[in-house]
């Protein structure tokens, strides 16, 4: 069965928005748990737009499941994990000029520089996921940088429509069908909602999917505990049909 960790970043950025104490992620994490979340998400940028230093280390104290840590492939930041120890790193793609995350790490031409980062982490003895594309060559080349896991970007599959969709949609099952037989573990995420989950829910080689705006935004109308818990539901449903 397909597990789900909630990114609670987006609580955060409506708390940034007037830089005051509420609306806490950390609350919204623990609902989130208690909702049926299996792990929880959060993408500490090098900007700080949302998520700060004292959530990371508060949610590291809280959350009874297990912390999931984005970040960029930076010494600042290969620091702060190994001081907080979440159970995986997720090495993202960042630029300061973006809204959100908008494609996978670019893993070919910077397997140098991911070599030394992932050798960092895995001797402060955390696991290492890298976000990329559905491509054959990354995922190869995340393989030979001794990642342990890939999460595939499925923003494409998301943006798109009709027969568009279906052809992003076999990319991801062929890239989560090749990872796996490589030996790495799979994840899945990014642009994923309530209308668009269930086909991807249904790849059978895919561990967790990590989602996050949707989730928020249908909290925001209905509560922590109810979104979280719709969700959980469709993916669950995909799991008993595949």
């Amino acid at each position: 069965m397909v597990k789900l960790g909630v990114n609670v970043d987006h609580v955060a950025t409506v708390r940034e928005a007037r830089k005051g104490a509420s609306p806490e992620p950390v609350t919204a994490a623990a609902l989130a748990e208690l909702a049926g979340a299996d792990g929880i998400v959060v993408h500490l940028r090098e900007d700080r737009r949302h998520i700060q230093d004292r959530d990371v280390r508060i949610l590291r104290e809280v959350i009874q499941s297990k912390l999931c840590l984005e970040m960029a492939p930076t010494d600042e930041m290969v620091r702060i994990a190994s001081r907080i120890q979440p159970e995986l790193v997720s090495l993202v793609p960042e630029r300061r000029a973006e809204l959100t995350t908008e494609g996978g790490l670019d893993v070919l031409s910077s397997q140098e520089r991911l070599i030394e980062v992932i050798e960092g982490l895995h001797t402060a003895g955390i696991a290492v996921a890298l976000f990329i594309d559905p491509e054959a060559n990354q995922i190869k080349a995340a393989q030979k940088v001794a990642a342990d896991c890939v999460e595939i970007h499925t923003g494409a599959y998301a943006n798109a429509v009709g027969e568009a969709r279906r052809g992003h949609l076999n990319d991801i099952l062929e890239s989560a069908k090749l990872a796996a037989g490589l030996g790495l573990r799979v994840n899945a995420g990014h642009g994923l909602d309530y209308t668009n989950v269930l086909p991807v829910a249904g790849i059978s080689e895919l561990e967790e999917l990590n989602i996050g705006h949707s989730i928020i935004a249908r909290a925001v109308l209905v509560g922590m505990t109810a979104a979280v818990s719709e969700m959980k539901s469709l993916i669950q449903s995909a799991g008993q049909l595949s």
